[in-house]
């Protein structure tokens, strides 16, 4: 029976809607991951740091290597975990099936009963380069280490920048550089053998300061209601999905196009480069992300059926960094306090 609300159930109806507009469908979704590095000096601790995570309903992190204190901190935190070796190891790894047994049993084993590792990523943007060639071998010989260990459930892939393909625009026309065509061939026929997705990492504000003459402030930071870019039967209104369907067309050129595009970082810088850099367009950017979030979480026009996870850059500001770009990806502070308002707390 439909009725009006009225007494209690009109005032539960009018907060539930106030919730909603402060806090948009996804922002505290099944899965928001944010990214998390070192390069500060006056960086929270990792206790602290997972504390902020869990507060503000943040639910996966994402390392740049394994810490040990930090893989301590995430213990019993529910947060869903990404990490990998540095870049140097990877020639080892895959060379050499005791080093990724190593690997495995020193930075798994002893966390996977209460730390949730989702994905162990080998290599972060190292394509085109003189480590891709390894990468393949490392991914195979770190799945065998962790098969031979009885541990599941983990994916384990490689994280590929913007610069990995030949063309973007259109989407269509993205193919993987013609120097790692076989490469990426021989990595997504493992991810496709062990349903593990391709990670990239997609800036948008690197394209659109690069080029704001071309590239509207609107279509970059999620704020176009009407198409920007039609490409065939397809419709773009943000760069966002715009560059992730580029990977998706790439990765059916190599017929690869059952591999997931997982994004593992994402952001817009606050300062450094104005007037492209600013809070209003980071605040912007990210929520735009955001409520792609949960239930409602954003698909691409290439791909409907299949939900974009996305890892934000960063958590905090780092003042280790080069440059004030660099420095300013971060949403909070080192002392805890948010750069600007995004997350709604637990």
């Amino acid at each position: 029976m439909d009725s009006k609300p009225t007494g209690l159930v009109a005032v539960i109806s009018m907060l539930l809607l106030f919730i909603q507009i402060i806090c948009p469908d996804g922002v505290a979704g099944d899965i928001t991951g944010v990214c998390y590095g070192r390069y500060g000096n006056n960086l929270p601790s990792p206790a602290d740091t997972i504390a902020l995570y869990k507060r503000n309903n943040i639910d996966a992190i994402r390392m740049y290597e394994p810490f040990a204190d930090m893989l301590e901190a995430l213990r019993g935190s529910g947060l869903s975990v990404a990490f990998g070796p540095r870049n140097e190891a990877i020639q080892s790894l895959a060379q050499d099936p005791a080093a990724a047994a190593n690997f495995v049993a020193t930075w798994i084993l002893p966390y996977k009963n209460d730390v949730a590792i989702k994905w162990i990523t080998i290599g972060n943007e190292v394509f085109p380069g003189d480590i891709a060639p390894f990468v393949a071998a490392a991914i195979r010989n770190v799945n065998t280490a962790l098969t031979n260990y009885g541990v599941s459930g983990i994916a384990v892939t490689t994280v590929v920048a913007m610069g990995a393909l030949e063309n973007s625009y259109p989407p269509s026309a993205a193919s993987f550089l013609p120097d790692l065509t076989e490469i990426m061939t021989e990595i997504s026929s493992i991810l496709s053998q062990t349903n593990s997705p391709l990670m990239a990492n997609i800036y948008p504000y690197f394209a659109y300061a690069s080029d704001p003459k071309d590239i509207s402030l609107d279509y970059a930071v999620f704020k176009s209601n009407t198409p920007v870019v039609i490409d065939g039967d397809l419709k773009y209104s943000n760069m966002f999905v715009a560059m992730v369907d580029g990977f998706n067309a790439a990765l059916e050129k190599i017929n690869a196009g059952n591999v997931v595009v997982t994004v593992a970082e994402s952001g817009w810088p606050t300062e450094g480069n104005p007037p492209y850099t600013s809070v209003d367009n980071a605040r912007a950017y990210n929520l735009g992300l955001l409520t792609c979030g949960g239930a409602t979480r954003m698909r691409t026009p290439r791909r409907p059926e299949t939900a974009v996870d996305v890892f934000l850059f960063e958590m905090f500001r780092e003042n280790q960094k080069q440059g004030p770009v660099e420095q300013s990806f971060g949403m909070f502070s080192p002392d805890m306090t948010p750069v600007y308002t995004l997350f709604c707390p637990a």
